[in-house]
């Protein structure tokens, strides 16, 4: 056998591996798991406090906005740190670059921030 089928032989087992796992821990699970249902196990528990009502509210689409805010800074922050360790090396041209991006991210703040997106009132 040469070493070109050798390494697919390799991630054939790993495939077979996981797969086993996977079905293995969902036989496990279906074998151990308790199988006495009632309807103080079934009731909507939250935060400690018993559900009143069946009635199901949604969510202002503001926290919705506020967490995509959040990633989006997030992520700033992860372009920032290769350029902060590199730039000494990139020259003017990333500096000017960098300096653009973080301009555009500010106009994003300020317009949301002029749309009252971050009051929680």
């Amino acid at each position: 056998m040469s070493d070109y089928y050798v390494n697919y032989a390799a991630v054939a087992v790993l495939a077979a591996v996981i797969l086993l796992f996977g079905l293995g821990t969902f036989a496990g699970w279906a074998l151990l798991r308790p199988k006495r249902w009632n309807k103080e196990k079934n009731a909507i528990y939250e935060c400690g406090i018993d559900a009143v009502g069946e009635q199901w509210k949604q969510p202002n689409v503001r926290y919705y906005i506020f967490a995509f805010l959040f990633v989006v800074f997030d992520v700033e922050a992860l372009f920032l740190f290769p350029w902060a360790v590199t730039y000494q090396k990139l020259g003017l041209y990333a500096v000017v670059e960098m300096i653009v991006f973080i301009a555009i991210l500010f106009f994003g703040l300020a317009y949301a921030w002029g749309r009252r997106v971050l009051d929680w009132v």
